[in-house]
């Protein structure tokens, strides 16, 4: 409890709750939509951005969300012509941001270890400036989220019925896929590049292991992405360890309990079919 009078610990915890939150709120709509692997590959395409920020001498914040929008947009543009696969869009701006980023470190003199800690994260250096956009950016998400809610839970369940209806698909495809971009670009100094994805997808996945109601799934969701951030967070100042990596390995340790717990009330709900 001692710690918590330190000023870069209350910034950790309430960084924590933030991504923990919005993380979560989005995976939903990422878990249930099958677009993981966009939220992976969007992710690697803000390692471009942090490197050109560095190289350039701006805040990476600037440059990297707009390499994580412009990859979202390029992902939605290429699958919505038909000719192009959905995960093979995916694939190719996956390596080719990655190997831009490392083009752009080449051109860097010396070796800066704040760009590669954007890799795997640490939540204890998040600065007061980060806590303040982290949180403008969390309020607006969150907003879109709660203003277009009957649209995007109709995109997700019923997407032709959304298109029969009038709904303008392509523009709410490519608001959702913006709003995973920016999400990840406020998450990446907290958990790093490398494992933002895994903090989207698995509080989601637990959820959904858990309920099959859709409010009910968004509540889990971010009670086990803010708990896991927060135990995740504590473990790692207690014992010394990477806060990015231990978040996410807590967050994983509950997906696995969740999962055991959902297919012992499958076995219970089938065995006692069964016995009547």
């Amino acid at each position: 409890m001692d710690l918590l009078q330190y000023a870069f610990m209350q910034r950790a915890i309430l960084s924590a709750a933030i991504i923990g939150t919005v993380c979560a709120a989005i995976g939903v709509y990422v878990v249930l939509r099958s677009m993981s692997f966009i939220g992976a590959g969007i992710a690697h395409a803000s390692f471009a951005g942090v490197s050109l920020g560095f190289l350039l001498g701006v805040n990476p914040f600037f440059t990297t969300i707009v390499f994580c929008v412009g990859t979202a947009w390029g992902i939605a543009f290429l699958s919505e012509r038909r000719k192009v696969h959905e995960d093979s869009a995916v694939g190719i701006f996956f390596a080719s941001t990655m190997a831009l980023g490392i083009l752009l470190i080449g051109l860097m003199k010396g070796y800066n270890v704040d760009l590669f800690g954007y890799l795997f994260g640490n939540i204890l250096a998040v600065s007061s400036n980060d806590l303040l956009i982290s949180l403008i950016i969390a309020a607006l998400v969150i907003g879109c989220i709660w203003f277009f809610y009957k649209e995007f839970l109709l995109l997700t369940f019923d997407p032709e019925m959304a298109r029969v209806t009038g709904l303008k698909t392509k523009m709410l495809n490519l608001l959702m896929m913006t709003l995973m971009a920016v999400t990840i670009v406020i998450s990446i100094k907290s958990v790093g590049i490398v494992l933002v994805s895994a903090l989207i997808v698995t509080p989601a996945a637990s959820a959904y292991l858990l309920s099959t109601d859709f409010k009910n799934m968004m509540l889990l969701a971010i009670l086990f992405g803010v708990g896991s951030s927060w135990m995740g967070l504590l473990l790692s100042v207690w014992f010394n360890l990477a806060s990015g990596a231990t978040i996410v390995m807590v967050a994983t340790l509950v997906f696995f309990v969740c999962y055991f717990m959902a297919a012992h009330r499958r076995r219970h709900k089938f065995s006692g079919r069964t016995r009547s």
